[in-house]
């Protein structure tokens, strides 16, 4: 419950104001936000949202508001979607926070089975990372970029950060979603996981393949159930998934 507790520390809408996409609605902003889009053109402002009316001058203004400090600017493009999953605009994935924008994201459970019990791999996020750097990770977890779907974005994730070849990342089990709003320093984050389960060989060792991790290293999942419960050792949504796990493997006590 307290890592529950960690991820859902938002209340919405409180001090903020919806942000339409041509009058869908997508995100938050914080007052200071709002005002600061006030001024570009395709904006249009109410004293109780803000709507921008076209839809291609996301990605600029988005630029604009990173060049001037209020967010980073990451150069990847993410999809803004609307509730019922249809895609109206794109936008950098370092302004999605201020803007209060859903990411969509994947997480892998990267499992084995083992004659001693399941096992589970455990990455070590780089030292490097602006985000949770050095935390502990799933084997693959990222987020979905513009046009890709979430299984889309697994396969190609599970090359790029643990080398694992398409035969088997394609075998993937989708088994659930999580949702989550929390604030962070960088702003709010809504984030949809999909979460996965990965049967791994036994013989198969990951590595690092684009240097987002620093180690793997595999894990009793007693251990792994450890650590989640007695520290905050892992990046902060991978418990949630991990969570989700141990219920659905039945290792966590029912009233």
């Amino acid at each position: 419950m307290r890592h529950l507790r960690a991820c859902n520390t938002a209340v919405l809408p409180g001090t903020r104001m919806p942000f339409l996409v041509q009058g869908v609605p997508v995100g938050w902003l914080q007052r200071p936000v709002a005002a600061a889009l006030a001024e570009f053109p395709a904006i249009r402002t109410d004293p109780n949202w803000v709507d921008l009316t076209d839809a291609d001058a996301l990605p600029g203004i988005a630029e604009t508001l990173a060049q001037r400090g209020l967010c980073r600017w990451r150069r990847e493009a993410f999809d803004v979607r609307a509730a019922d999953g249809s895609v109206v605009a794109q936008i950098d994935r370092g302004a999605i926070p201020i803007f209060g924008i859903e990411a969509t994201g994947v997480h892998i459970n990267g499992l084995v089975h083992r004659p001693d019990g399941l096992h589970i791999w455990v990455a070590r996020r780089s030292s490097t990372k602006a985000l949770d750097p050095g935390k502990l990770d799933h084997i693959v977890a990222g987020g979905c970029p513009a046009g890709l779907s979430p299984m889309e974005t697994a396969i190609k994730e599970a090359a790029e950060e643990a080398a694992i070849p398409e035969h088997i990342a394609s075998t993937v089990r989708h088994v659930g979603e999580i949702r989550y709003a929390m604030e962070r320093p960088e702003g709010l984050r809504r984030d949809r996981l999909h979460c996965y389960d990965l049967n791994l060989p036994e013989d198969f060792v990951p590595h690092a393949a684009d240097g987002e991790v620093e180690s793997f290293a595999l894990w009793p999942i007693a251990a792994v159930f450890a650590a989640v419960r007695d520290t905050d050792d892992f990046k902060f949504n991978v418990n949630l998934v991990l969570i989700d796990l141990f219920h659905r493997l039945g290792m966590l006590a029912t009233a």
